[in-house]
C-alpha cells in the first residue's frame, strides 16, 4: 500500500514538473495535478492491457514503439477526463507522456 502510495505522489510531482516545461501540458494546481496522476493510473491500469491486447501485432511491427501511441492515447484521455488538465497542442500534447515516464523514473530512482 505504500508503494502504491509513494508512486502516486511521485507521478503526481512529475505532473507538476512537466507542467513547468513548455510541451503543452497545463495543470491548474496541485489537487489536479493529484487527480490527473490518479486517473491516468487507473487508466493505465485498466485500459492499457486491453489497448496492448489488440495493438499487439503493431506493438510487434513497430518494435515496440507503438506503445509510446498508446501511452499517449491514455494521456489524452486522463486529460479529457480531468478538469484543470489541458492539453495546449492537443494530441502532440499527449506525448507528454514520454516526459511524465522519465520524470517519474528519475524521481523514484532517487527514492
Amino acid at each position: 500500500m505504500a508503494d502504491i502510495l509513494l508512486t502516486w505522489l511521485v507521478t503526481t510531482v512529475s505532473f507538476l514538473i512537466i507542467a513547468r516545461l513548455s510541451i503543452g501540458v497545463e495543470l491548474d494546481n496541485f489537487g489536479k495535478a493529484a487527480l490527473a496522476a490518479a486517473v491516468f493510473g487507473l487508466l493505465n491500469a485498466l485500459l492499457r492491457p486491453v489497448l496492448v491486447f489488440f495493438g499487439f501485432p503493431l506493438i510487434l511491427i513497430t518494435l515496440g514503439l507503438f506503445l509510446f501511441i498508446l501511452n499517449a492515447i491514455i494521456f489524452g484521455v486522463a486529460a479529457a477526463i480531468v478538469n484543470g488538465f489541458r492539453l495546449r497542442y492537443g494530441f502532440w500534447s499527449a506525448f507528454g507522456s514520454i516526459a511524465l515516464s522519465i520524470v517519474s523514473s528519475v524521481l523514484l530512482s532517487l527514492i
